[in-house]
């Protein structure tokens, strides 16, 4: 073998977000960059030498180069073995499978999630555990202690490993296998649900469309949906993933997701609607003329877990992310079984389901997910739906809203500030901290504020603490507004306003979310002063 050790010098802004490191795809494209992050992931995970790798991304522009990088530095670094998706492809949750089911170290995804791709979007990397979920806070500080103090790196000098066919070559001492990238997680994916019953409701008549996004999701979703379950051809809409997401976004929201939303509330529109993101890992679910919330998918996927195979036993336990509603604690209580809040970001579920006190988990960022995997999983989602809708034989809007005659209605919407001056947006949190000592006692109308934190989560697993996860002004009557700088865009700062108010009254359950949540949208921008901090009259997104 020839291993270069090549001199470089430290970068001043990989420290990772909520999950790995994302960054244009021209700073990726800077000599040594992509590198000097690479080489800070090898020394601090301390892999033996010979450990199994596995690698792949979510097909955006940037993805084949990074990953004949990665290659050549794992090879030089002592890796004995990577598994990589054929073409370069993984999906998170499909990458989580294979490094869970091949008892690999550990796993290296290519992903910028919901951020736009291209030559002048975005890309992202970052590192699994063995456990399949994303690296644990220490694992990541390491990484960036690391990447402040690199001086070089090892590249081995060899040809790109061909990445089309499914083969096994040799690069120096390492074995690189080229994997298919979606049988092992659809298999995962025929064991959890009844495959027979979901097939049989599509072969009755039920139509079904699934938004791929010209992302990831679209060959997994065509081997399963139409190909494992019969759905016509056509079902799975943008199937193929592009380098640029086909121009779009790929963020399965109201937005975002137009395409789908046009068909599933136009005339003849088909009976449950389905899209997922750049990487696979998050979903919007809709009826026909009806939009199910992430918070309320979580709740009734709780609430009707039994019913599908791989759940019929019950569930240990239900964690959401902080900012989630509270929908799921109703369920929770009811079930008579543990609901954890947590902060956001799939590496704190993930400490939850490996010592078996979870089986669920979602977050409002249209992320859900299960102990199958520690990555949150957008298909898993649809195929959840499809089973209870097999099982119960009833429209997503009718078992809707039977939930919430159940259990009540939690009103819930986020307003998306995105590509904020980063100092206005610091501003706007810090002006509400400072606010605390005045807000607590204050009321609104009908709406008293009974308490102000920045929320902080100590690890029932291992103790640790995090702080600063976000802004929570709570009401007396259980309502709640939280602010919160997201960790996942590249380009100035992204602020989301999170607004809950729980309803008992069934004659009240039909309001719109935005009418029912308007003296809260009203106080949110006033103790906050976004607008005037901002110059931002109208939130980017609204869900």
């Amino acid at each position: 073998m020839n291993i270069r050790t090549v001199s470089t010098q430290p970068f001043s802004d990989q420290k990772p977000g909520t999950s790995g490191l994302r960054k244009k795809v021209t700073t990726f494209q800077q000599a040594h960059y992509l590198e000097n992050f690479v080489q800070s992931i090898f020394d601090s995970v301390n892999a033996p030498q010979g450990a199994t790798l596995v690698l792949g991304g979510d097909g955006r522009f940037y993805n084949r180069e990074a990953i004949q990088v990665i290659l050549k530095m794992a090879a030089a670094n002592g890796f004995g073995k990577v598994l990589v998706g054929r073409g370069g492809i993984l999906s998170t949750p499909a990458a989580s499978c294979v490094i869970r089911q091949y008892q690999t170290f550990g796993g290296i995804i290519l992903s910028a999630s919901h951020n736009p791709g291209g030559p002048d979007g975005d890309f992202g990397i970052k590192f699994n555990g063995c456990n399949g979920g994303p690296a644990t806070e220490s694992v990541t500080e390491a990484i960036f202690a690391k990447s402040k103090a690199i001086s070089s790196y090892r590249m081995l000098d060899a040809a790109d490993v061909p990445l089309d066919l499914l083969s096994e070559t040799t690069l120096g001492n390492m074995k690189v296998k080229v994997i298919n990238p979606v049988s092992d997680y659809a298999d995962l994916m025929e064991s959890l649900f009844d495959f027979g019953a979901i097939r049989s409701l599509l072969q009755g008549g039920f139509k079904i469309r699934f938004d791929a996004m010209h992302a990831v999701n679209g060959p997994y979703a065509k081997e399963i949906l139409e190909r494992r379950l019969g759905a016509p051809s056509g079902s799975v809409m943008n199937a193929v993933p592009l380098e640029d997401f086909g121009g779009g976004h790929p963020d399965p929201n109201l937005t975002y997701a137009h395409d789908l939303v046009e068909i599933m509330y136009g005339t003849d529109a088909p009976d449950f609607g389905a899209a997922s993101d750049g990487d696979g890992d998050r979903n919007m679910i809709l009826g026909k003329r009806f939009f199910v919330t992430p918070s309320d998918s979580l709740a009734l996927l709780a609430a009707n877990a039994t019913l599908v195979r791989g759940y019929a036993k019950g569930l240990a336990g239900v964690a959401r992310s902080m900012p989630t509603s509270a929908a799921v604690d109703r369920v929770a209580q009811a079930l008579d079984i543990p609901c954890f809040e947590t902060p956001t970001g799939w590496k704190f579920f993930g400490n939850l389901m490996d010592a078996g006190k979870v089986t669920l988990c979602g977050e409002e960022s249209f992320g859900t997910g299960s102990s199958h995997v520690r990555e949150k999983d957008g298909l898993w989602a649809v195929l959840f739906w499809l089973n209870i809708l097999a099982v119960r034989k009833q429209s997503v809007e009718t078992i809707t809203r039977e939930h919430w005659a159940r259990f009540g209605r939690n009103f819930y919407s986020r307003y998306d500030y995105e590509g904020l001056p980063t100092e206005a947006a610091n501003g706007v949190m810090r002006h509400l901290r400072d606010s605390f000592g005045t807000l607590a006692g204050t009321a609104f109308g009908r709406y008293s504020i009974q308490a102000c934190d920045d929320f902080s989560y100590t690890d029932p697993v291992d103790g640790s603490i995090s702080n600063g996860q976000g802004i929570r002004i709570l009401f007396s009557d259980g309502s709640r507004i939280v602010f919160r700088l997201s960790g996942t865009g590249t380009e100035g700062a992204t602020l989301r306003v999170y607004l809950e108010a729980f309803e008992s009254a069934v004659s009240r359950h039909h309001l719109d979310a935005q009418e029912a949540l308007k003296d809260l949208i009203r106080i949110a921008l006033h103790i906050s002063e976004l607008q005037t901090r901002t110059g931002r009259e109208q939130p980017t997104v609204i869900t």
